[in-house]
């Protein structure tokens, strides 16, 4: 598959041959879901349990005497109608994870990165690299490229200067390759890869 490779001022900077293994394959909805759910089980943050009446540090004294004293007949201070006391069927302990198998999970991703390729929501740029650093430099090229929501993939480790111009830029997100995952994909309306993306991308698979 071959594309148009742009820079940031929307100029044509040559042409890029994708993988047809990784760009042209034809996304399966059930893989996507499963690669997805997997990604949201597994960034769920443990439950905390909660202090129940034999958690609770208190006296386990009896707290008066069964009659005679005009009150109800209370056992110790760690009830939960006392302050201080151990919480009624309070949340449990959980700790969410799933596990999925490496091939789904690879094979979500070239699906994923192939559904943008198919819709022509990919855009391969030359280079991030930016003449002036600036949040209103960069919002006016995205607007020449006619990007709004968009996830920029960088190679190695991404621009630092562009990282910084993109900070403030609430529908723009930016990750090395390394990082490229299927919910942060078709969670944008466009997938921006920079040349050195491609090539970390593509190595990923081959290797």
């Amino acid at each position: 598959m071959k594309i148009k490779v742009q820079n940031l001022e929307a100029a044509a900077a040559g042409d890029i041959e994708l993988n047809d293994e990784i760009f042209g394959l034809e996304p399966r909805a059930d893989i996507l879901h499963r690669v997805v759910t997997w990604q949201l089980i597994n960034r769920r943050a443990p439950a905390r349990a909660a202090r129940e009446r034999s958690d609770v540090a208190r006296t386990g004294k009896k707290f008066g005497r069964q009659k005679g004293g005009g009150t109800a007949r209370h056992g110790d201070r760690r009830a939960p109608i006392f302050v201080g006391g151990g919480k009624a069927h309070g949340p449990r302990a959980r700790v969410f994870t799933s596990s999925l198998n490496k091939k789904i999970r690879a094979l979500g991703l070239k699906m994923a990165l192939s559904t943008k390729a198919r819709d022509g929501k990919l855009l391969i740029i030359d280079s991030l690299e930016l003449k002036d650093v600036k949040t209103k430099a960069l919002k006016g090229s995205l607007g020449k490229l006619g990007l709004t929501s968009a996830l920029v993939i960088d190679g190695e480790t991404v621009n630092n200067g562009f990282m910084l111009a993109a900070a403030n830029l609430p529908q723009v997100n930016v990750m090395p390759a390394a990082g490229a995952n299927v919910y942060d994909i078709l969670k944008h309306d466009t997938l921006v890869l920079s040349r050195a993306a491609v090539e970390k991308l593509e190595a990923r698979f081959n290797g």
